[in-house]
């Protein structure tokens, strides 16, 4: 069986198909655009400009989809809609103009899709599995393979970026703000405190970028999933603006990074100040996430 998954992210909209046999998943194609909807948000309300945007990117996946035929499809969205004052109201007009039925997911919901998709193939029982977003944040502590504390926070690559920050790349009055206010919001996370997971994984878009350009600039193979934590403030400083970059600094960034070139560092921000609260020394990047999640839990149901 054929089953589509769209996911409307605070920077990206998703669509992923998947081949479902004998109760495993392969994934068969997927399309990406770097939309950015949580720009899109002002004073709290989803503008009429980021409604057009999400039904012009769903009415070209629903006319892919109906091409060849497939209509097993789940479509959800995360913080960027669900944020929003105006969400409800939102996700009706784009249902209504888009004839595809959108789901708004909670933070709640996100954070255990993510452990689901996480932990379907781990290794290890227990551990800390960390999902930056645009615009939330998922945290989920876990022991003997179950759920112990998980939470959604209020804070994201793009919003950071979009609060702080007047250029692609932040400068370091702008990391300040941003190291600030990331600081705040985790350590209000008082279930994380005073804990200590000496390797994080992490999943999503964010993870994903850091690890490749890790990789990269320290001239590490694909292969390598793991992030030392003492690193990222050397990334962070290596990329902040008002530092004289080389010709080489800016094809690392263009080639692992292109849609994500004004995200990465706020993500790396985050994921800092989140490997300080657990003590963490590194981050295993793991290629799975919300959308198979939902495939284990509705799906599947293994």
């Amino acid at each position: 069986m054929l089953y589509a998954v769209i996911d409307i992210g605070s920077t990206t909209m998703r669509m992923a198909i998947y081949q479902i046999s004998q109760n495993k998943l392969e994934l068969v194609h997927k399309r990406k655009y770097t939309v950015g909807l949580a720009s899109y948000v002002q004073d709290g309300i989803m503008t009429p400009e980021g409604i057009d945007k999400a039904c012009e990117i769903l009415n070209k996946f629903h006319a892919f989809l109906t091409s060849f035929n497939i209509k097993n499809v789940s479509a959800f969205t995360t913080a960027a809609l669900r944020n929003a004052k105006n969400s409800e109201e939102a996700v009706a007009k784009i249902i209504e103009r888009t004839g595809i039925n959108l789901h708004i997911i909670s933070g709640d919901q996100e954070a255990t899709y993510d452990f689901i998709a996480a932990t379907h193939d781990l290794d290890y029982n227990d551990g800390f599995i960390v999902d930056i977003g645009g615009a939330s944040t998922e945290l989920i502590r876990f022991a003997d393979s179950k759920i112990l504390h998980k939470i959604s926070l209020p804070i994201g690559s793009l919003a950071l970026h979009t609060k702080y920050c007047t250029d692609f790349l932040p400068n370091e009055a702008e990391i300040a703000q941003m190291v600030a206010e990331a600081r705040k919001i985790i350590n209000d996370a008082e279930e994380f405190k005073n804990i200590t997971h000496t390797e994080i994984c992490g999943i999503g878009g964010t993870c994903k970028g850091a690890r490749m350009l890790y990789n990269e600039m320290y001239h590490k193979p694909d292969s390598n999933d793991a992030i030392p934590v003492d690193k990222i403030p050397e990334i962070i400083s290596h990329f902040t603006r008002g530092h004289e970059f080389s010709d080489e600094d800016i094809t690392i960034l263009l080639k692992t990074v292109p849609d994500r070139l004004h995200t990465i560092i706020p993500g790396l921000i985050i994921a800092n100040e989140l490997a300080k609260i657990v003590n963490a020394h590194s981050i295993t990047y793991k290629d799975a996430g919300m959308r198979e999640g939902f495939l284990y839990t509705h799906v599947i149901k293994d």
